[in-house]
């Protein structure tokens, strides 16, 4: 009986060393957990709220583009590129598969996506503003033109432009469940004139969704900013003055933050047929021609949309100058910047845009 004590006692005093010992470790490791979490805490915070500014450059919609955004904290190249290569599949009509050149094939069976939708509502809105001279029915005379994906190149008789006609007037084409309705199965759509500054507005809305304050589009010339750039100053751009070009100050600063702009020019898009005559990229959609007016060039600045510029851009190259001065005046909200041939052949320049 005794020696049973003897031994319990040992086993107790045994068992209770190891235990304090092992307790003592169950401690240490607890610690030494703890603080190496909130060290991987602490550095997982700092890597994740280290904010730079990217600058992003690539190729889409025929051109090249280059977006600035500050105070991210990821390259958003993969998601931009992602965002560009579902457009095109919707819109682009030098894409055999996607969604327009599908439905300019006669698919009646095409659901058109959230992009299509809405480029086609603003297309419409943008028609009856304009009273029809942003008409994106025009597909067929572009192309007939040599100014499309098919190249065809024709110089058209005034019967063959009758024919096309037939088949011009976006007031033929109904959006209905999501699906387009056209008159004629020959009307051929061709958003290109405002597809590509939509595209703009989509990464600026990508950008905003980021919570992305301060950033710098451009694709192709058309631009759209937000915000202000580095320590806080405007995004100004320098607009080449075509008149003064020579000089030391061939250019002129355009204060762009908070803004979009686009360009439309028959100075670089036209060609010369055989018999000296030129043709321009800008079809009227009145007369279904392609010939060159007085104004060479316009510049839409204002605080809208970059789809919305790109398009007032394209009509009032088609309107010509006198046409488009009137509409500015009804428009105030619009500035434009018009380089123009006077009577007396030289450049000019009618603007009602106020320069920084």
């Amino acid at each position: 009986m005794y020696l049973q004590k003897v031994v319990i006692m040992i086993f107790y005093e045994n068992f209770m060393r190891y235990f304090c010992k092992y307790k003592r470790f169950i401690m240490f490791f607890k610690k030494s957990f703890l603080l190496i979490t909130i060290a991987m805490l602490l550095l997982s915070c700092s890597t994740t709220t280290k904010n730079n500014n990217y600058t992003l450059k690539g190729l889409v919609f025929g051109t090249s583009y280059k977006i600035t955004y500050l105070n991210a904290n990821n390259n958003y190249q993969k998601s931009i590129d992602s965002l560009f290569f579902e457009m095109n599949q919707s819109l682009s009509t030098y894409i055999p598969d996607s969604d327009i050149s599908r439905i300019n094939n006669g698919d009646s069976t095409v659901v058109v996506d959230a992009y299509f939708k809405e480029v086609f509502i603003k297309s419409k809105k943008i028609y009856k503003e304009t009273n029809g001279y942003f008409d994106p029915t025009v597909g067929n005379l572009v192309n007939a033109w040599g100014f499309g994906p098919k190249k065809e190149k024709q110089n058209l008789t005034q019967a063959q432009v009758d024919e096309q006609m037939k088949y011009v007037g976006f007031d033929k084409v109904q959006l209905i469940d999501n699906k387009i309705i056209k008159q004629n199965n020959k009307i051929y759509l061709d958003f290109n004139s405002i597809a590509k500054g939509y595209g703009l507005d989509v990464i600026a809305r990508f950008f905003d969704s980021k919570n992305i304050h301060n950033y710098l589009i451009e694709i192709g010339g058309e631009i759209r900013t937000k915000g202000y750039k580095k320590n806080d100053k405007p995004w100004i751009i320098k607009l080449v003055d075509p008149i003064e070009s020579d000089g030391a100050t061939g250019f002129k600063n355009i204060n762009l933050s908070n803004k979009a702009m686009a360009t439309s020019g028959n100075y670089r898009k036209y060609r010369v047929a055989e018999n000296g005559q030129k043709y321009v990229h800008t079809i009227n959609p009145k007369t279904g021609f392609a010939f060159e007016s007085n104004l060479l060039s316009a510049s839409v600045i204002a605080g809208l949309d970059c789809a919305d510029v790109d398009a007032y851009a394209t009509v009032f190259m088609a309107m010509g100058l006198e046409k488009t001065t009137l509409f500015l005046q009804e428009n105030p909200k619009i500035k434009s910047i018009l380089i123009y041939i006077n009577d007396a052949g030289n450049l000019e320049e009618y603007s009602n845009y106020t320069y920084d």
